[in-house]
């Protein structure tokens, strides 16, 4: 039996999501966040040291990270859906959206939710000028610009093809989900008809919505 140590509005959603695509039996165990600092509570640790979720576990073998989870199943009950053929120009891009999606598009969305939480954060009354200042100057000079960039590179790659590897959903789909939830909630996507395409074709999956009924309510920090 395959168990996900499941956290709530967390990138476990994901796992949920694919085991959903793949009719694969499942059990969850449930964890809440912490409703003060919204970290994982510390009983995830005795599940794996970093006490993060997803975690996914199979007749004794543990894997962690949602990319490399999504992988695993994959390849152990995917029977050639869900990834592109190795060797093909999808499978290149398959791979790199696997990877894109917390390598390099989440850490500004991180920052960006980090700062927010800054300027948010009980201080002395005299702090918060320069609290604000630093959170402003970041935004302008950083956060903002990158988002902008990653955005716009994203609107520009979903209005060649229906999907992130190709024309065909995969898990790099699922995968790349997250943070764009993630930026949605942030940042929103009015003037960006491809990302917003892509977040209401997700959504309107079976699977999809199965997952949530799985995992309960799903709603990310902004």
């Amino acid at each position: 039996m395959i168990t996900v140590h499941h956290l709530n509005n967390s990138r476990s959603q994901r796992v949920l999501w694919l085991l959903e695509e793949l009719d694969l039996r499942y059990e969850i165990v449930r964890y809440a966040r912490d409703p003060a600092t919204m970290l994982a509570p510390p009983e995830l640790r005795a599940v794996h040291p970093l006490g993060k979720s997803p975690v996914l576990v199979e007749e004794g073998v543990v894997v962690a990270e949602s990319g490399a989870i999504l992988e695993y199943l994959v390849e152990q009950y995917g029977e050639g859906k869900f990834a592109p053929d190795a060797g093909t120009p999808s499978f290149l891009r398959y791979r790199y959206w696997m990877h894109y999606a917390e390598g390099s598009l989440m850490p500004p969305l991180l920052m960006s939710l980090v700062f927010s939480r800054i300027r948010q954060a009980p201080m002395p009354f005299f702090a918060k000028p320069v609290a604000k200042g630093i959170v402003a100057a970041a935004r302008k000079a950083f956060i903002g610009p990158q988002l902008k960039l990653h955005l716009d590179y994203l609107e520009a790659e979903l209005a060649q093809r229906a999907w992130f590897a190709g024309e065909a959903f995969s898990a790099a789909d699922i995968q790349m989900s997250f943070p764009l939830e993630a930026a949605a909630a942030r940042v929103g996507f009015t003037d960006r008809p491809h990302l917003q395409g892509f977040l209401d074709r997700i959504h309107a999956r079976p699977a999809y919505q199965r997952a949530l009924e799985q995992g309960g309510p799903f709603e990310l920090m902004r």
